[in-house]
């Protein structure tokens, strides 16, 4: 389960990272911006009979991070098969 030269494993992590910080600035936009930066203007919405904001900050955010916990690992599998690392 090697990399067959030291480019491949430069291009795998290069992906890798990108893909982290695509997902990070998600979760920091979703977690900071919708749950404390934007609140007061997402509570003028509402969302299943609470204020927008305040569902972000309770459980918009939790559920975001356990989305992207599934992406994660859906998008690194397909890595890990187009490099040939896979199990």
């Amino acid at each position: 389960m090697a990399f067959k030269n030291n480019e491949q494993a430069k291009a795998y992590w290069s992906e890798n990272l990108s893909l982290m910080f695509k997902l990070l600035a998600i979760w920091f936009l979703v977690s900071f911006g919708f749950g404390i930066l934007l609140v007061d203007v997402l509570n003028e919405i509402r969302f299943f009979g609470f204020k927008l904001g305040f569902w972000f900050s309770q459980q918009g955010a939790i559920y975001t991070f356990v989305a992207l916990i599934i992406v994660y690992a859906m998008k690194m599998n397909a890595l890990d098969k187009k490099y040939g690392v896979d199990e």
